[in-house]
């Protein structure tokens, strides 16, 4: 079951990756009349593309969790290191998909249109809780696997 591991560190790269270009974008791209014309060209292709890689993170991360047989050991309420950490990583993970969503929904409603403040609000707070997350769902992902062995 390694291949999987793999597929599953692949999209977390491509997940994270994106995820700070977008944000290195953000911060360097000052300049008001170049973000409107760059980010409805990229952020609809950006969008799908860590969509992809959320749902393959998402399937690939349950199907090692039940590999693994902890998904069962969770359903059952089990407790140790391992599935503490796992706990807390897995309400990271509820967190960061939970802002995707509220980010992809003000970001289909908003593309080529002006945003509200309370828009603009939910976008960039949303991407950057996201951005950080990312590296706390890391820090528990290598946590769990220096646990195992």
């Amino acid at each position: 079951m390694n291949w999987l591991l793999y597929i599953h560190i692949i999209a977390a790269t491509a997940w994270i990756g994106g995820s700070i270009f977008m944000f290195a974008l953000g911060v360097f791209l000052k300049d008001k009349e170049k973000q409107s014309i760059i980010y409805p060209e990229i952020a609809p292709i950006f969008g799908y593309f860590e969509l992809v890689s959320l749902v393959i993170l998402l399937s690939s991360g349950t199907w090692i969790m039940y590999d693994a047989g902890m998904l069962s050991s969770l359903l059952r309420g089990d407790s140790n290191e391992i599935l503490n950490i796992l706990k807390t990583k897995l309400w990271m993970v509820l967190i960061i998909v939970i802002a995707t969503i509220l980010h992809f929904i003000v970001a289909l409603k908003t593309n080529n249109a002006q945003r509200s403040q309370l828009e603009n609000l939910i976008s960039r707070s949303s991407s950057l809780l996201v951005f950080f997350l990312n590296f706390v769902v890391v820090y528990f992902a290598m946590l769990i696997r220096t646990s195992m062995g």
